[in-house]
């Protein structure tokens, strides 16, 4: 059988741009022919057999985008799937970027890693045929990239062969700032999907670099022919690959402990049920907790690091309830107070709380983050410690409950950043350097509590990345502050939204998978860019905020990575109810962010007044997001 041909005659056929096939014929050809993609030849040789054309054209259409600090996307064959070559390209082209922002120096990086380990659940493959990446590890990856590293005369760090510990998201973070280094890599796909995985660089503030250094670091991973690599051997004997010790993590553990706003519970005061959800959380945010003297029930069945995470349900993801269900059921049986949940990589924070009748609640991503910033700016004023000029910093689409508490208290608010905590991070170099960041002023001191709608929160300028330990250790002492007032976490919630009014807040998801999907997006996309609608469920668009209108408060492009960052439209629908929608930057999908409030509750309203006050926020909210999902997928079409 010519292969190649019935490729070609196959892939023809395939409802996608002629482009797009053109460029998967291209670089099929050149995985099915050149040596260095010889193992997987033959698994490339089946999805002919089998007919899986339009999965071939989106493996082979496009190198996959080095986007948002880094690649993730599903493992497999083919330069559009997270692999050793696509990984290898990225750190060569990063290598290549480092030696021209430090000329001259001696480099180093350090180099993190998950759980994860590729097993094929999606079935994509032959399991009759041999497949070089069935069992490729993030560890393995981590591997490959110091190997590249230490070939371009840069020294990476990475902990020793056979480790019992993952460096959490956050602790690479920290660890570039404590070493002094030039930068970093994080093999990681954080919450995706078992089969999912992919590497995020730092630099050297232990930040994702942002416009224009990621364009040019992007520039020159798209420039990268040839990947240089030595052997692993070879690179340990001349010190090249180095490992690190437990001092940092010790030092990164004590940190965080420093960031502590009570006194420690006394013995059974209060009770805290915790899971990594099979991820590294135990390694940062538990260890945290009992070294504050957190009483910690652990979900046993999820404490083990498994990349394929056996016993969850859904998603390993704190953002969904249901990862939390074998917690909760803990929680239930031993009468806990709070239950906490990491996601693998431990930047994520998840929570429950029991109510009054003991019923456990979840609390969303942006309850968090209002409740962690009211209780952090509390607990500073009266201890007497609150800076000077307090900044809090929150992103675009992060509850706008915050910008009311901040607007009571008085306290200075970054609250317009695009999604991505590396503009948060941004933030605190401009105060660093500059003592402002837009209107606002100040030291980076001054800083108090970052958050994100999407469970990220950061409660020390000294990382530069969503933690989700530090907040773990703020929300165990937030529920055990209120228990010793007679009050509860739940209550503390029910409280804000009295006195700031109640948020409603939804992220709905647009799916629009494979190469057809990515085309619906951007016709999407386009026509409402160019043409916003005048109404949406009968609310009229009051404002339209096209975040890459150069004369928006973004200002002029800077570069594709920064376009796609500012690929976001807001539709305003009067002061309490709006919009924004954007395309992800790792996952085949679109995500609409709807947010309704309504007024603080009056003195003297009844309980049945609120409560059909909130109800009506909730119905608005769900026929909002009804309607405008139907709207985008119409445009789509």
């Amino acid at each position: 059988m010519d292969f190649l041909k019935v490729a070609e005659q196959g892939m023809a056929q395939v409802d996608a741009p002629e482009i797009n096939r053109k460029e998967a014929l291209k670089h099929l050809a050149k995985w099915f022919t050149h040596q260095d993609f010889a193992g997987y030849h033959p698994q490339i040789k089946w999805l002919i057999e089998q007919g899986d054309f339009g999965g071939l054209v989106d493996r082979f259409f496009q190198i996959l985008p080095f986007g948002t600090g880094g690649r993730r996307g599903p493992v497999g064959i083919g330069p559009n799937r997270m692999n050793p070559w696509t990984l290898g390209a990225s750190v060569q082209g990063h290598s290549d970027y480092l030696h021209q922002r430090f000329p001259g120096k001696k480099l180093a990086v350090a180099v993190g890693y998950d759980v994860r380990s590729f097993q094929d659940q999606r079935c994509k493959y032959s399991k009759n045929l041999p497949n070089p990446l069935i069992g490729l590890s993030s560890r393995k990856l981590a591997e490959i990239a110091c190997q590249v590293y230490a070939a371009n005369d840069i020294q990476a760090w990475i902990l020793p062969e056979g480790s019992d510990r993952f460096p959490a998201t956050p602790e690479l973070s920290f660890i570039i700032r404590k070493m002094g280094l030039h930068g970093g890599l994080n093999i990681s796909a954080s919450h995706n999907p078992p089969d999912d995985n992919g590497g995020k660089f730092y630099d050297e503030r232990g930040a994702q670099p942002v416009p224009p250094e990621d364009q040019l670091m992007a520039d020159l991973v798209e420039k990268v022919k040839t990947i240089q690599t030595v052997d692993w051997i070879d690179g340990v004997k001349s010190n090249q690959i180095t490992f690190l010790d437990n001092g940092p993590h010790k030092d990164y553990i004590r940190l965080l402990e420093k960031q502590s706003l009570a006194s420690p519970p006394k013995k059974g005061e209060l009770l805290v049920v915790f899971t990594p959800l099979h991820g590294v959380g135990a390694m940062t945010a538990m260890e945290l907790l009992e070294a504050r003297g957190f009483q910690v029930a652990p979900v046993a069945e999820q404490m083990q690091p498994d990349g394929q995470f056996p016993n969850v349900t859904k998603s390993p993801n704190p953002e969904v309830p249901e990862s939390m269900d074998r917690a909760e059921a803990v929680a239930k049986s031993v009468g806990a107070d709070l239950v906490l949940a990491t996601d693998p990589d431990a930047d994520r924070l998840g929570a429950m709380v029991p109510d009054d009748s003991g019923k456990f609640r979840f609390i969303t991503g942006n309850q968090i983050a209002a409740m962690l910033t009211a209780f952090k700016l509390e607990a500073l004023r009266k201890q007497g410690i609150l800076p000077s000029s307090p900044i809090v910093v929150k992103t675009e689409v992060t509850t706008r409950m915050i910008t009311r508490i901040c607007q009571k208290e008085r306290v200075q608010l970054v609250d317009d950043l695009l999604v991505g905590f590396k503009y948060i991070a941004e933030v605190l170099r401009s105060l660093e350097t500059t003592g402002e960041y837009g209107e606002v002023r100040g030291r980076v001191e001054d800083f108090v509590i970052a958050t994100e709608e999407s469970h990220g929160v950061l409660v020390t300028q000294d990382i530069r990345d969503k933690d989700a330990a530090g907040a773990a250790l703020l929300m165990a002492e937030l529920a055990l502050t209120l228990k010793r007032e007679g009050s509860s976490a739940w209550n503390y919630l029910l409280k804000l939204q009295e006195k700031y009014g109640y948020f409603r807040n939804d992220g709905v998801n647009i799916q629009m998978e494979g190469v057809t999907g990515r085309a619906r997006m951007a016709r999407m996309l386009d026509s409402m860019r160019s043409s916003p609608p005048s109404e949406i469920a009968g609310r009229k668009v009051t404002r339209f905020i096209d975040l890459r209108d150069p004369d928006e408060k973004f200002g002029p492009i800077q570069g594709e990575t920064d376009a796609a960052a500012r690929n976001v439209l807001i539709f305003e629908l009067g002061e309490s109810t709006r919009v924004v929608l954007r395309p992800s930057g790792t996952e085949p999908k679109a995500k609409a962010y709807i947010e309704i409030s309504c007024a603080p509750r009056p003195a003297g309203m009844t309980d049945t007044k609120w409560a059909e006050a909130q109800s009506k926020v909730d119905a608005d909210a769900t026929e909002l997001g009804i309607a405008f999902v139907n709207l985008a997928k119409s445009l789509g079409s």
